[in-house]
């Protein structure tokens, strides 16, 4: 079914799904799955929570930049970090390894669905709001969107399915 496909990468704020979606998403279209977040807590020993404590958004976002930079993955879904989009390059990268997608979901939603703001690893500049954020990370993800996807509703299946009709017609 997939065998023409080649990578895709889903970018999205924290809460979007792009974690759960991705896995879901690399079963159904037998592809591998790689999601960025879990590459930089591994191969920096800590948590993303951790390293911003430590060293600040913008050292997470230079990592996060870094551990794009350096993938080489053929037939993955790719689960990007919300901050992703902050660096060209990376995004740049994307562009040339994959179709990029876009889970579009709302404020309200997103705060329904997080309720480990203070722990999740969101980098963000101090005394940003997350609403602030979120406006800010929107022009982004519509600007690297190849494929925009509401995320609002429906199960994973469901996402699943609706990515993968738009990737296959």
């Amino acid at each position: 079914m997939a065998s023409d496909l080649g990578n895709l990468t889903l970018i999205g704020m924290p809460g979007a799904g792009k974690s759960t979606l991705g896995v879901v998403l690399a079963k159904r279209l037998s592809l591998g799955f790689v999601d960025t977040d879990v590459l930089i807590q591994v191969n920096r020993g800590k948590a993303l929570q951790q390293i911003l404590d430590e060293a600040g958004y913008l050292e997470l976002r230079r990592i996060e930049e870094e551990e794009i930079l350096r993938l080489q993955v053929e037939r993955h879904v790719i689960a990007t970090g919300g901050s992703a989009v902050y660096s060209a390059a990376a995004m740049a990268h994307l562009q040339r390894l994959s179709t990029i997608v876009f889970l579009d979901v709302a404020f309200d939603e997103i705060c329904r669905r997080i309720h480990n703001f203070d722990s999740r690893g969101i980098a963000c500049a101090p005394g940003q709001s997350f609403a602030e954020l979120y406006q800010e990370r929107l022009l982004l993800y519509r600007r690297y969107a190849e494929i925009t996807i509401d995320a609002n509703r429906g199960g994973q299946e469901e996402l699943a399915e609706r990515i993968a009709d738009q990737l296959l017609a």
